[in-house]
């Protein structure tokens, strides 16, 4: 069933078969079932034992999966052209909150980049559960950033609770939140469990939607002018608009930025997609068995951009703009980066930089998989998004 996936080493195994016995004793309390989001929440999340709380490396050519800012610099200092306007508008008082650190490569060339521009924020944020990556950010910051510079970051447990100005950004965060999914049968809506078989196996069930969750698919029905058909399965995030506004907390002034991979509604409801957008990664591999040793892989699923739109809305912000990764930044100057760095390469770096031009921004690679959305409160943010408007497709 796995033939194509490198099997984990001894010590490896026996974390994963440590979290899954954690797993299945949670399952049991709560009566032989839990919602897919609680078993994704703790393989992801559990203190110590989850996938982005345990100290295997994730990102990179020796982890699971390469995001955006790990392929070199031009992704991250392409960003920071787009939102050095904003700051700009704020002024010095402004802040920049990053969602998910990663391994902390976006943040040392963002802020490498903003102090070029004259722009650096107050304060840089970096709202990241992991303890474990919390370190190596650390670690990472501190080797490549000048003192004053490295002086303005700092790690937060949760959003800012006070009044602030600045910028909010996330990048492959989205796809991370523990998601609930539905099943569709014969008309009612269903929750998808995870439980137990008769050799403790971890296997799909299914129990009576909340108000909440049947609410949120209604409303997704109701927007594609049809019900889903009997036995259709998918994900849904009914938490989405609350996160949201958890994350924007007290943003009085600023900006939103979110980049993941997903599509319209109506692309990730498509008849044929009766399965949903949910697959796991190990060792630069996708594969469908998300039950598959917990804690040593990445589970995640595609993001609704149209439900990302409502809860930004809703949340009283501004929608500044939809793009795809590719559009986003060609229009913001990745190539003119592409070419002062060039300059100061030998010619193996230069090709290492288009290369990493073509995996950011060509439709086979990253650049119309990946979606951008924007939003504003009492700023312009539009001049971020003035390539490649996707809005109708909202």
């Amino acid at each position: 069933m796995h033939f194509d996936l490198p099997t984990p080493d001894s010590d490896a195994l026996a974390h994963s078969q440590q979290l899954a016995a954690h797993l299945r004793a949670d399952i049991l309390a709560q009566g032989g079932a839990v919602p897919f989001s609680r078993f994704m929440e703790l393989a992801l999340y559990a203190p110590g034992w989850g996938y982005y709380s345990a100290g295997a490396s994730k990102f990179g050519a020796a982890g699971d999966f390469v995001t955006s800012p790990e392929i070199g610099s031009l992704f991250a200092a392409t960003t920071a052209n787009a939102v050095a306007p904003v700051l700009q508008q704020l002024g010095p008082q402004a802040r920049l909150l990053e969602l998910g650190g990663g391994s902390g490569a976006f943040a040392e060339v963002m802020l490498k980049r903003l102090q070029e521009l004259d722009v650096l924020p107050q304060r840089y944020a970096i709202l990241e559960p992991s303890a474990d990556l919390r370190e190596r950010q650390r670690e990472r910051l501190h080797k490549a950033l000048v003192p004053e510079v490295f002086a303005r970051v700092q790690w937060l447990d949760r959003p800012f609770d006070d009044d602030w100005d600045g910028v909010v950004f996330a990048n492959e965060v989205l796809d991370a939140l523990p998601t609930p999914r539905f099943l569709a049968s014969d008309g009612e809506i269903y929750e998808e469990t995870v439980e137990l078989d008769a050799e403790g196996r971890f296997v799909r069930g299914a129990m009576p939607a909340d108000v909440l969750l049947s609410a949120s698919v209604r409303h997704i029905e109701t927007y594609l002018e049809r019900p889903f058909a009997h036995g259709y399965r998918s994900e849904v995030l009914p938490q989405l608009p609350y996160w949201i506004q958890a994350v924007a907390g007290g943003l009085q002034r600023g900006a939103m930025l979110f980049i993941d991979y997903g599509y319209p509604r109506s692309e990730f409801y498509q008849h044929d997609r009766i399965d949903g957008t949910l697959r796991a990664f190990y060792r630069h591999r996708m594969h469908n068995d998300v039950y598959l040793w917990p804690g040593l892989q990445d589970i995640t699923a595609s993001v609704d951009f149209t439900a990302v739109a409502e809860a930004g809305t809703h949340a009283g912000f501004d929608l500044a703009g939809y793009s795809n990764q590719a559009s986003f930044l060609l229009g913001n100057g990745i190539t003119t980066l592409l070419e002062q760095a060039e300059e100061q390469a030998d010619e193996l770096a230069r090709n290492r930089l288009r290369d990493q031009l073509k995996k950011l921004t060509l439709p086979t690679e990253m650049g119309e998989r990946f979606q951008v959305m924007g939003f504003s409160r009492e700023v312009d943010f539009s001049a971020a998004f003035l390539m490649g408007d996707l809005t109708w497709r909202l």
